[in-house]
This record gives structure tokens, C-alpha cells and sequence, in this order.
């Protein structure tokens, strides 16, 4: 699908390579970098890299019934949060399967929805056919995502006269940061990738001053290449990229909600389509595969593609999803791989040799809560205690 957008930030900057219009994300129009991809990256570990998302798309949802509506529709619990809530959440088919993933802004009179532009087009959809008699209205904003990541980032957001949210807030123009102005409509912090990134919204007509504004602060222009090098290490996926259409939620560990980490997909609410597969997956059983990072033998002629199939020997075992170098780990992929081939066979990617990276290997064996209450109707015994009687 070939995108028709060109962030004016690309013509602004000296050196700016655009991902092309036919890119298989849907990311074109931005810098892919700006002449030194792997040099650029290192922006992100060592001070203050900005990267101009400007290709997702943000919508905005207004009236009294936004925050209950919302919550009917998606995995994350949104009936009862607080203005400046940063959080994430997934929209499932009946099945359980991944239609879409956003990250949701909760504002004082609205809440911000923003996704990839592949996703964008089919969720303004779903959510108007969704509306009957709820109180809101839905529409595309006009708002550009620049994103602030690295070390030295707050020291760079104050040296611009901007502030540095908590990471899962958002600061507020006209609201609680007045000194935001009106280039800057919000600032807010997530927890991923590289420790943690800050997202200024600001609207398209100003997306060049904003980004002189943070050049002149510190900060060093870096193309999206290095930021998906970034979000494939975190284990990230986006839709249109890694997520296929039998993809469930859990087959992404990251999405999941912990004691640490709100996540995408509330573990505790109800009522939302595909609830029942997630509920059945984290009581009963596993997911029948994982999302791990591909190391890839940098020696071939060509490297692998989104779709191409991870193989072990004849048998395919998974797909692949985003392809990038990193600075450190050298080509490396997401993929959605069985979880009887992450370790200890021989994987292949067309002519490639790769291998999952050990750190992302799914080594979670743990009885899930719905078998050992099964377990303890049955025979009295919980098999999650290490103090139940062998004899």
C-alpha cells in the first residue's frame, strides 16, 4: 500500500533519506535517517536522539461518554482514569485476534488514540460504526508525533523550555504546563524502548519550529531506522509489520499487564470483544507462539523480509515481521516463532542462517491459575505450593 505523506521535516533538515512511499509499514514520508543510520543510533544511548514519527495517525475522541465507551471496546480498563494518563491498549476481533494496537492519552475533555497509518483508515471505521446512541464523537486530528529518546533527554526537554512527564503522564498545553505554548499541544512519557521515550503531539504547521526548538536544546536529529532497531530489542511489535491475522495478545508477552506494568491488555475488566481468548490463554494454557528477536547471520547476499518464513529444515515454525540493523546486534528481525523451535534446532530465513536471541526465548512454565485450581478441585493438592505433601 503506498502512502501519500512527506513530513515537511525531511526537506528541513540537510541529509534527510525518506522511507519510500511503498514501504511495507506504511511509514513513508519521514527520515529513515539522516546519512549515518548507525552513528545516529547511538543518539539514543548516549544523549538525546529525536525521531519524527510523524506517519502515525492521531485520532481524538470527545463527549461525556468517551472514557465508558472506550472501555467496552478495548483490552485496557479506561472507565475510571484520571486526566494525563499515558497507557496502551488493543482492539480484538470475536477470536481474540489482533486488529489493532494504539497508545491512549487521556485528556481532560478527550482522549487521544494513536496508531500506525495502515491501522488508522479501519479503526476511524470501527469506531464510528461503534457509536449508536453514546454520547461522543470521533475525528482525525491534524497532530504530528516527534519523540524524544536517550539519557540526556530531560536535561535537552528543560534546555527547550519543556518539561519531562513521569513515564505513563502526559503534561497538558493550557492545562497543568502553560509553558508548553501553542506549538506543543501535550508532552507525555512511555516506558519503552531504550528505557523510555517522550512524545511531543504538536500540530503539523508547527512540526518544523518544534523540532528547531529541540535541535538548538541538544538534542540530534536521528532517523526512524534507529528508533525500529530500538522498538524491535524492546520487543514492540506494530501492526502491519509483525502482527498477522491469527496473532492473539499473549503471543506478545510485552502487551500483557504485570504487577509493574499497566501494559495493553487489562488482565482484571471484562466486557470487551475477544475477552474470552484472553481469559482462556492466561488461566488454562500458552500461547501457541512468541514474539522473539532474530539474530541474522549478516553474511548473506540479502537479508530476510516482513513475511518471509522462518523455517526449521522443511518445516516453516514462524514468519518474520520488521528487518533492521542495529548498532550493536547487526541485522536483527522480530518474529513470531512456535514455541517448540526457540531453542536447540537450526532456523532458517530463506538462505539465511538466524537464531532467537536467548534473552527473548518464552521460558514461562509456571501452572497457570485456572489448571491449578482444576488441579486443587480434583485431588485437594495445590501444585503451585513447594510445601505440599510428597509422601
Amino acid at each position: 500500500m503506498a502512502i501519500d505523506f512527506s513530513s515537511p521535516i525531511v526537506s528541513h533538515l540537510p541529509g534527510a533519506v525518506a522511507v519510500e512511499g511503498d514501504d511495507v509499514g506504511g511509514r513513508a514520508g519521514v527520515a529513515w535517517h539522516y546519512g549515518s543510520p548507525l552513528v545516529e543510533q547511538r543518539a539514543i544511548h548516549e544523549s538525546t536522539a529525536l525521531v519524527d514519527r510523524s506517519y502515525r495517525t492521531v485520532i481524538e475522541i470527545t463527549g461525556e461518554d468517551r472514557l465508558t465507551w472506550l472501555n467496552t471496546l478495548f483490552s485496557q480498563k479506561l472507565d475510571d482514569v484520571s486526566s494525563g494518563t499515558v497507557t496502551e491498549a488493543l482492539n480484538l476481533d470475536p477470536q481474540g485476534r489482533v486488529l489493532h494496537h494504539m497508545v491512549v492519552t487521556v485528556l481532560e475533555d478527550s482522549v487521544l488514540l494513536d496508531v500506525p497509518p495502515l491501522s488508522a483508515e479501519s479503526l476511524l471505521k470501527y469506531l464510528t460504526m461503534m457509536i449508536f446512541w453514546s454520547k461522543v464523537e470521533v475525528r482525525e486530528t491534524d497532530l504530528a508525533v516527534l519523540s524524544v529518546v536517550g539519557p540526556t533527554s530531560p536535561e535537552t526537554l528543560a534546555a527547550a523550555h519543556l518539561p519531562f512527564p513521569q513515564v505513563g503522564t502526559a503534561s497538558l498545553a493550557g492545562a497543568d504546563c502553560a509553558a508548553l505554548g501553542d506549538d506543543v499541544a501535550m508532552i507525555r512519557h512511555l516506558p519503552w524502548p531504550a528505557g523510555g521515550t517522550v512524545d511531543l503531539l504538536v500540530p503539523r504547521s508547527a512540526s518544523v519550529a518544534v523540532t528547531d526548538q529541540l535541535l538548538a536544546a541538544g538534542a540530534r536529529p536521528t532517523g526512524l531506522m534507529a528508533w525500529e532497531a530500538e522498538r524491535v530489542v524492546s520487543l514492540r511489535p506494530e501492526v502491519g509489520l509483525d502482527v498477522d491475522e491469527k496473532m492473539i495478545p499473549h503471543e506478545s508477552p510485552r502487551w500483557i499487564a504485570s504487577e509493574f506494568d499497566p501494559a495493553a491488555v487489562h488482565l482484571e475488566k471484562g466486557c470487551y470483544r475477544g475477552q474470552e481468548t484472553v481469559s482462556r490463554v492466561h488461566n488454562l494454557g500458552r500461547p501457541p507462539r512468541t514474539l522473539v528477536m532474530l539474530q541474522i547471520d549478516g553474511s548473506a547476499s540479502e537479508l530476510p523480509e516482513t513475511g518471509d518464513a522462518v523455517k526449521s529444515g522443511k518445516r516453516t515454525v514462524g514468519y518474520v515481521g520488521t528487518v533492521v540493523h542495529h548498532c550493536d546486534f547487526g541485522p536483527i528481525a522480530l518474529a513470531l516463532v512456535k514455541r517448540s523451535a526457540q531453542e536447540g534446532v537450526a532456523l532458517t530465513v530463506g538462505e539465511c542462517a538466524v537464531s532467537v536471541d536467548p534473552s527473548t526465548v518464552d521460558r514461562d512454565d509456571a501452572i497457570r491459575p485456572g489448571r491449578a485450581a482444576v488441579t486443587r478441585l480434583r485431588t485437594g493438592i495445590d501444585p503451585t505450593s513447594d510445601l505440599r505433601d510428597t509422601n
